[in-house]
This record gives C-alpha cells, structure tokens and sequence, in this order.
C-alpha cells in the first residue's frame, strides 16, 4: 500500500476531518522550522525517542491523541495544524494521532534517511485531490 492510500484509508476511518487535518498538517509542516525533523525533535525532547522511532520504522501506524500532545506540547504547532483544517484542536490532535506517524514512516523511508525540511505544501494538494 502506498503512502497516499494509507492516508486515504486514514481519511476514510477518520470521516473528513483526517483529510482536513492531512492537509493543515503538510502546510503547517511547510512553515515549522525544521519541517517534519523539527517536528520529530519536539517529540524527542518530550521524552518520546522510542515513539518517534516507532513511528518513523512503521513498527506503530498510530499514536494517541495524548502522546500527540505530550510531543509537541506548548509548541503551538497542534493550534497551527488546527487553524489550517478548519477544525478544534482536539479534533486535530485526535487526527494527528492518526496521519502523523504515516507521515513520519513515509518521509523517513521507514527511518532510513532524514527528514526533510520542507516541500510538503505540494503533497497536501495531491493528498486532498487524491481524497476527493
């Protein structure tokens, strides 16, 4: 299964806010320092090392709204991702739970090489044409 099909299947499971937060996420991991490393530290400095390896080896598919929470703390970037999808931040962070670790899987290469630091902006388009 591709990436793009692992989130349509999320989006599917999530009705329409997944797809929503799928997008606000790629266009707010456009503008976070770091993109989708910088992300991934904020994880790793809450304690979460072990999760975000999981997550980036495709060992774990999801996470919890709670653990969302915990990595990305008072970063703002749950309000961020929110604001862009039209939806309450505790309906991003539910979602999150979801497409974040698929997000993180996919452009690691299964934790295989690093992050990259932007260009999500145009997977957002293809993921939400892809949804709709």
């Amino acid at each position: 299964m591709g990436f793009l099909d692992s989130i349509e299947n999320a989006a599917g499971q999530g009705g329409g806010a997944n797809a929503k937060v799928a997008g606000g996420l790629m266009q707010a991991l456009d503008e976070h320092p770091g993109g989708l490393a910088g992300v991934m530290q904020h994880f790793r400095e809450n304690g979460m090392q072990n999760e975000v390896q999981n997550w980036s080896s495709g060992q774990e598919t999801s996470a919890s709204p709670e653990q969302v929470q915990q990595g990305l703390g008072n970063t703002g970037f749950i309000d961020r991702v929110a604001g862009k999808a039209g939806v309450s931040p505790e309906v991003a962070k539910i979602a999150m739970a979801t497409v974040l670790p698929l997000v993180m899987s996919h452009f690691t290469a299964g934790g295989q090489q690093a992050p990259p630091q932007s260009g999500f902006g145009g997977m957002a388009s293809q993921i939400l044409g892809k949804l709709f």
